[in-house]
């Protein structure tokens, strides 16, 4: 943990100082805590700037931002541009009393952390986080213990730093290849007089539910653009609409065992790009 902190400090300190905006985690008290304890510890770091937290919510705001923690790339960018950051945390977090059948009555803290990139719109970074005691303020105390410990700032700062390298190779390697042509399907696709069929599935697979969804009892949909070439085979995959939770691993895993009858216009078959969309909903 040592060699990563030090790592991260000499990644950051080659890096021109960062632009992040910690937005609400919710109306609660563990929101507010939580909000002030990461924005306190990432403005710490001499090689970030804090964006002003009233700055970034009134900007937020102004875009119709509502604290949705399953945005699209799109509305992501949208937001990051209106807030002028290079990366946000959203997030929510609460203290709740959990009574089980056996055994005593206790408190979990919990707060979910999302870290967005302001240029690409994506996820970098999920994780839930939790204080469990016999009394809700012993469980708010360890949560805060937990986000502001050294290993949970370095993985933040690592994800950050790891998320502009792997923008820039991506941006260079757009140069020196060229971006492939392929084309998206539309609504048009589905004409049956244009002589265009978009791609069908062999056989639809259901992405798995995970654990840490269910726990936080998350409904969300996750939107995969998936290339799918003139031999029906899956190649590129990207999330377009993320919800963390592991969902989008759920979907990325489910996408890339698919295969597809191709697409095809005049009785040939070519390569098309598809957005796949999936809807969970919490287990009843």
């Amino acid at each position: 943990m040592l060699l990563t902190g030090i790592l991260v400090a000499q990644s950051f300190a080659q890096t021109p100082s960062l632009r992040i905006a910690v937005l609400d985690f919710g109306k609660t008290a563990t929101g507010r805590a939580a909000v002030e304890a990461i924005s306190l510890q990432i403005s710490n770091n001499a090689n970030v700037v804090s964006v002003d937290p009233d700055q970034a919510r009134a900007a937020a705001a102004g875009i119709g931002y509502a604290g949705s923690l399953n945005l699209s790339l799109a509305e992501a960018r949208d937001l990051g541009a209106a807030i002028g950051c290079d990366f946000f945390f959203a997030g929510e977090a609460d203290t709740v009393r959990r009574s089980p059948s056996s055994g005593p009555a206790y408190f979990d803290s919990y707060a979910s952390v999302f870290i967005v990139s302001a240029r690409t719109g994506r996820l970098i970074l999920w994780e839930r986080s939790v204080g469990r005691r016999p009394a809700a303020h012993d469980a708010e105390k360890e949560l805060i213990q937990e986000l502001t410990a050294a290993q949970t700032v370095n993985r933040y700062t690592a994800a950050m730093f790891r998320a502009i390298e792997d923008e820039r190779v991506e941006r260079a390697h757009a140069v020196e290849q060229g971006t492939p042509v392929i084309e998206a399907m539309s609504d048009e696709t589905y004409e049956a007089d244009n002589g265009t069929r978009p791609p069908r599935p062999f056989r639809r697979l259901k992405p798995d539910y995970p654990e840490a969804a269910a726990q936080a009892q998350v409904e969300a949909v996750v939107d995969a653009l998936v290339d799918v070439d003139e031999k029906g085979e899956v190649g590129r995959v990207e999330i377009a609409r993320w919800a963390g939770y592991g969902l989008d691993e759920s979907v990325l895993a489910t996408v890339r065992q698919l295969h597809f009858f191709p697409a095809m216009r005049n009785g040939r078959a070519i390569p098309m790009r598809v957005l796949l969309r999936y809807n969970f909903r919490k287990p009843q």
